[in-house]
């Protein structure tokens, strides 16, 4: 079946998807751009994982400064190619994550970054924290385990919940924005400045 110029560049905009790849799932959906979009994605969310492993030496970097002046931050996002990175999708979402680390203040990018150190101190104030609750010796650890989780998922960008979409996290909408991009994405550096920190 034929698609039209019109849906095409519809899609493209909608995705970000390369074009044959935009024209072949138009013409396997009959020209429906709905569908061609939610296939799309689906099929680049399982391409992302292949594409991890791949060097991402272009980028660009986000920022963003609080209203009021007294908040900012720089992150440095990077990508496969010069080209991704002067895609305004790309950019957006270079300017999205500058605006969840000023909002969310992360200590760290993953939990690699965690020094061990900081992670056996966390482990002594809430295994002391669990036996003033009263909890019993036997559950403490499973406690501990939880509540280390917990800090991670506070203090770690790659986990938090993204601040504009509570329903996904900062390494999910990376994930889906390398779908539909088709490149490897990375968070390389970050900075927040903030007056009186």
């Amino acid at each position: 079946m034929a698609v039209s110029l019109e849906n095409i560049k519809k899609l493209r905009t909608m995705t970000g998807a390369g074009m044959m790849d935009v024209k072949k799932t138009l013409e396997e959906t009959a020209g429906d751009v709905e569908k061609a979009a939610t296939l799309l994605r689906e099929r680049g969310i399982a391409k992302a994982a292949k594409k991890a492993d791949r060097a991402a030496k272009e980028g660009f970097v986000g920022s963003y400064v609080h209203h009021n002046g007294k908040i900012a931050t720089l992150v440095e996002l990077n990508c496969e190619t010069d080209f991704v990175a002067r895609n305004e999708k790309f950019q957006e979402l270079a300017r999205d994550i500058a605006i969840h680390i000023a909002m969310a203040n992360p200590a760290y990018k993953s939990r690699d970054d965690v020094p061990a150190t900081v992670i056996e101190a966390e482990k002594e104030v809430l295994a002391n924290q669990a036996k003033e609750e009263g909890k019993p010796e036997q559950v403490i650890e499973k406690i501990v385990a939880g509540r280390i989780n917990k800090f991670y998922q506070e203090n770690c960008l790659l986990e938090q919940v993204f601040v504009k979409d509570n329903e996904q996290t900062i390494e999910q909408m990376l994930k889906e924005a390398v779908a539909t991009i088709g490149e490897n994405i990375q968070i390389g550096d970050f900075k927040r400045i903030a007056i009186g920190e």
